[in-house]
């Protein structure tokens, strides 16, 4: 995607929305009849059977959270998308506050779309439609509106599950297997855009296991149905009426569907939906490491066969990895037997077993393989360090990798909120254009290791770079950032 184009969830529909009149064209001529090309699918049947589990769901903040509720549509908030926020909320004050005054606070309200799973009454939506709301109503095919209640919400798959009560069983649908869902086959998506209410769309899943990066769990159904704003939650039915997605984002530049649609798959979702109906949370698994991809360079510098698994940067005091004997810089290839392709597969299958649950993992080590057995804790979020600003010493050559070091003095351990256990050389400065600037390495960066040696202070360092360039190869360093530590392999460049 280009810089001028944002990420925008096909989430939730202020009610304000403006609706362009459709501009009728005739038909000119009817388009040639290709040999052999079969009819276009008739939907009606289709739309018929499913429709009446299909719900609006209208949400309501409080005073306040009216930013809130708008931004969620916009996940990034970032490019024009964050422009077009900040002049709908200048006009919104220019049109309903007064001359020198700001415009009164109301209760936000936002729209969305939800399905029912369970004749009970169980519904699932998006966690961005409903997951902070103060007041649920969901409005079923029929019109009925009732009030809904908040059963649990994941933020990390972006998933919630409500509960409505009702005087009669109601119509609801069933998941399908998403593991069988083909690039190409047609499906049907049915939503709220806009808060127009129930409206029907059609297309073909255009790819699978997508990452748009919003997320450790990352696995998007991608399909050209049209996805609009308001559609968020709402079902991705292949041609058996199975709900195989949940409508959940969209790639667009203005906000209205360009067919770039995502959805949660259903193999994803279910198990999600599953523990929040049943107990309000979801319990996952639990590693304890800091992970990062195995790019190219670093599969060279640590002569790894291939860039497939995932790379420890960290590993958390006390939890399950440190008790299994992995350590930082170890290459997690496997978990029980099952090979790892990406970050992605290893955050996947340690967050779905349950935990207390022993797994057993295949490293590479020094070059060496090896497999160790890990049980699994409890997950938690995490809490990331975060620094003051700090100050650049002064700067010093280059060096034939782009940085330059220097000592982490007491002063620069204070600026930079550094514990005393945290020790290396301090990056103090990073020549634009040169090797370590195109890797993202910053001046307040410590430097920790260098190649699989630890790194005391500057002066121990920059003796391990000098003979680490001889080899000539990428050479991999460990780097620690606002409490955070990754791997980056920097090439040095030519004398």
């Amino acid at each position: 995607m280009t810089k001028t184009k944002s990420r925008i969830l096909a989430a939730l529909a202020v009610t304000t929305a403006l609706v362009a009149p459709a501009i009728a064209v005739p038909l000119l001529s009817a388009p040639p009849a290709i040999a052999g090309e079969a009819l276009p699918r008739d939907f009606s049947d289709l739309a018929a059977k499913v429709t009446p589990a299909v719900v609006n769901v209208a949400v309501t903040m409080k005073a306040g959270n009216d930013d809130e509720a708008m931004q969620m549509s916009d996940r990034d908030r970032s490019g024009n998308q964050q422009e077009m926020m900040e002049e709908f909320m200048r006009q919104f004050s220019e049109r309903f506050g007064q001359k020198g005054q700001k415009a009164p606070q109301q209760k936000a309200q936002a729209v969305g779309t939800g399905f029912i799973i369970d004749p009970s009454g169980i519904v699932v939506t998006n966690y961005h439609v409903a997951g902070k709301a103060d007041s649920i109503t969901v409005t079923l095919a029929d019109g009925r509106k009732l009030p809904a209640k908040l059963l649990g919400g994941d933020e990390k798959t972006d998933l919630a599950v409500l509960k409505v009560e009702s005087d009669k069983a109601l119509p609801y649908v069933q998941f399908g297997d998403a593991s069988k869902v083909r690039v190409g086959q047609a499906v049907m998506a049915i939503g709220n855009p806009f808060g127009l209410g129930g409206t029907v769309t059609t297309g073909i899943v255009s790819a699978r296991g997508r990452d748009i990066q919003s997320g450790p769990f990352d696995d998007y159904i991608q399909t050209d149905a049209a996805i609009n704003r308001g559609n968020s939650g709402g079902p991705l039915f292949d041609m058996d009426g199975k709900v195989i997605g949940i409508n959940t984002a969209i790639f667009s530049p203005t906000g209205g569907s360009i067919g770039l649609g995502f959805a949660i798959p259903a193999s994803l979702a279910q198990p999600v939906v599953a523990q929040l109906k049943d107990h309000g949370r979801v319990e996952r698994g639990l590693l304890g490491v800091q992970i990062q991809p195995v790019t190219d360079e670093i599969a060279s510098s640590l002569s790894l066969g291939s860039s497939n698994g995932a790379l420890v940067a960290q590993v958390e005091p006390d939890s399950a990895a440190m008790k299994a004997g992995i350590k930082s810089g170890d290459v997690i290839k496997s978990v029980d037997g099952k090979d790892l392709v990406t970050v992605r597969d290893l955050t996947r299958t340690i967050a779905a077993a349950q935990p207390g649950a022993s797994v057993k993992l295949g490293l590479v080590r020094d070059g060496k393989d090896m497999t160790v057995s890990a049980k699994l804790g409890d997950s938690t979020p995490a809490k990331q360090a975060k620094t003051d600003e700090q100050k650049t010493p002064e700067k010093a050559s280059p060096g034939s990798f782009g940085f330059s070091l220097a000592p982490l003095s007491p002063d620069m351990r204070q600026q930079l909120g550094l514990k005393d256990s945290v020790n290396g050389a301090l990056i103090a400065a990073v020549e634009p254009g040169s090797p370590a600037d195109e890797q993202g390495l910053k001046a307040g960066d410590v430097l920790q290791q260098v190649g699989r040696e630890q790194v005391g202070d500057a002066k121990e360092a920059v003796a391990k770079l000098k003979d680490a360039k001889a080899s000539k190869k990428p050479v991999l360093m460990k780097i620690f950032r606002e409490g955070m530590t990754r791997f980056v392999a920097v090439s040095p460049r030519a004398a």
